[in-house]
């Protein structure tokens, strides 16, 4: 593979281990840095399938590219190749052999790119920007779905066989509008859900139970604010809600509040625990079964834009970079992009308290 950059240890002052680099204002958390980060806003992160060995973490940004690193075990990262679209790149998923990457771009295509070759070729076109590409394995078939801004859903069949089973897909759509498909035959509209948010949906992930099957998902909203939706729960009331988060002076009444989106939301693939992450610059992880929250960051002195967990879920990537959230003038094109690394092992576990 190419190499997108030179070999170096996490961090720029530390010694190259979880938790252990100098902190200032862009990494209060003290968390890993990623060497050689992307040169503009990151979109989207994704870390290898538990069938590869070792953990390797792709990202996509609107500098048009998608970078490849290793996350070595005695804590360095080494960019190992990286693939480029003709625009920004707003999403990116494994194969579940871990030999390929397919990614979605606002040129109105999706790719498949070979680890092995180092090749990349088109799978998809669209008439507008792609903004989601998943695999999908199914008992009888399987294909990459990819969700544009052209109001359309494409299947794809390439020419491999991959990744993971979903028996079931949420789609955000505008006006707030939510379905859900059923994938287990084929591609097929099971059910549209009245939005539980009252503002524009931001990001959505599908959440499981303990038998490791779909259940439910959480939608974020650009009003601070997450949904858990069960798709068929007992007792709907009760069981489905939403709760506030990235919000300022929360409990000051006299002060105005300000409120972010939620830019993206991860589970946690042991604990079923999940992090979100936001426009005020904060990551806060929760317990959705207790109603509980574990922890909130510290504030990183910009957005943070994307998230996810590596498959055993010790590791938790965050990438913070600009999303345009107040505007062009807000724009620093000299302010440097990160992705930090933390060892996510005891802080997702879950809790009994209540909210």
């Amino acid at each position: 593979m190419s190499l997108f950059g030179t070999n170096s240890s996490f961090g720029t002052g530390g010694t190259g281990v979880f938790g252990s680099t100098t902190t200032d204002s862009h990494n209060p958390m003290k968390d890993v840095e990623v060497t050689s980060p992307p040169d503009d806003s990151i979109s989207c992160l994704a870390f290898s399938p538990p069938t590869m060995p070792g953990n390797f973490l792709i990202a996509g940004s609107w500098a048009n590219d998608v970078r490849c690193w290793e996350v070595q075990d005695n804590g360095q990262t080494v960019p190992k190749a990286q693939q480029m679209h003709t625009g920004p790149v707003l999403d990116v998923c494994w194969s579940d052999d871990g030999s390929k990457v397919f990614t979605a771009s606002c040129d109105k295509t999706a790719k498949m790119w070979d680890l092995n070759s180092n090749q990349a070729m088109q799978i998809a076109q669209h008439d507008g920007p792609i903004k989601a590409i998943h695999w999908i394995k199914a008992p009888n078939y399987s294909c990459v779905m990819t969700g544009s801004w052209d109001k359309t859903l494409k299947v794809q069949m390439p020419n491999c066989e991959c990744l993971y089973v979903y028996p079931m897909a949420v789609v955000a759509t505008a006006e707030r509008g939510l379905i859900v498909y059923q994938l287990e035959t084929q591609p097929s509209e099971f059910r549209r859900i009245d939005s539980p948010l009252k503002h524009q949906h931001r990001c959505v992930a599908i959440f499981k139970d303990k038998q490791n099957k779909p259940t439910g998902f959480a939608l974020g909203s650009i009003e601070g604010r997450v949904a858990i939706h069960y798709i068929n729960p007992p007792n709907p009331a009760k069981d489905n809600f939403t709760f506030k988060c990235h919000r300022s002076n929360g409990t000051n009444t006299t002060t105005p509040q300000d409120i972010y989106a939620v830019n993206a939301i991860s589970f946690h693939p042991v604990h079923g625990t999940l992090a979100t992450v936001g426009s005020d610059g904060r990551f806060s992880f929760w317990d959705k079964d207790a109603r509980t929250k574990l922890k909130t960051s510290e504030q990183l002195d910009q957005p943070i834009t994307a998230c996810c967990f590596n498959h055993n879920g010790n590791i938790f990537a965050y990438a913070s970079s600009y999303d345009w959230s107040k505007g062009h003038e807000y724009y620093n094109p000299q302010k440097k992009n990160y992705i930090f690394l933390r060892n996510a092992a005891e802080e997702l576990k879950p809790r009994n308290k209540k909210w």
